[in-house]
């Protein structure tokens, strides 16, 4: 693992931010950079990896686009879609809640051992593979009192395949929140450890 527990903060955070652009990108426009989804889907299925980066696809720069608007955000600069903020924030404030249903957690964690022996199969990002990812996410987190509304054009949220694929990238902003959370992430330190962030982030290469 990542020695820091801090760049352990930061990777997840990346990971979280880079879900959520997915999520705006292909509510908006229909479509989906390859390699940062191959990189959000397969983070999904590693649940016991050796280091961080096996997380990630084995190399941290498969987080380049995560990392980049995560500076952005903590520079408060401008030009980052607000809607990317605001699935960012609620990918976190989904996991916080998840992480006090241990029934839930359980229950995710079987369904996960199923859905990795198709993939194993199959591929990944294979759409039989993405109707799982997106089925376990509906029978699980979409049942907790607080829901992620994804906005966008209705003809491309009205297509199952886009809809499978939102809540799949949403599922993997959810498993990039729980490192971030494992490793002392709070919401508050969004706000008072900017800077100990861009200091991980760039050591990260990110």
């Amino acid at each position: 693992m990542t020695d820091s527990k801090t760049k352990r903060q930061a990777i997840g955070l990346a990971g979280v931010f880079q879900a959520a652009a997915q999520v705006q990108q292909l509510a908006t426009t229909g479509l989906l950079d390859q390699a940062p989804y191959a990189t959000s889907i397969q983070s999904i299925l590693v649940t016991n990896p050796e280091n961080d980066s096996d997380i990630y696809g084995g190399h941290l720069d498969n987080l380049k686009m995560g990392g980049r608007l995560l500076h952005q955000f903590v520079r408060r600069e401008r030009g980052i879609d607000p809607l990317i903020l605001n699935y960012s924030m609620s990918i976190i404030m989904l996991q916080h809640r998840l992480s006090k249903d241990p029934t839930m957690l359980t229950a995710i964690g079987q369904r996960l051992e199923q859905i990795q022996h198709q993939a194993e199969h199959f591929g990944p990002t294979h759409e039989n593979v993405i109707a799982a990812l997106s089925g376990l996410y509906q029978d699980t987190l979409s049942t907790l009192s607080f829901r992620i509304q994804v906005k966008g054009e209705p003809s491309i949220l009205q297509q199952s395949a886009n809809a499978d694929k939102i809540r799949a990238l949403l599922l993997a902003g959810i498993r990039s929140s729980m490192l971030w959370h494992q490793a002392g992430g709070r919401r508050w330190k969004l706000l008072f450890s900017r800077k100990q962030i861009m200091r991980d982030l760039t050591q990260l290469g990110l």
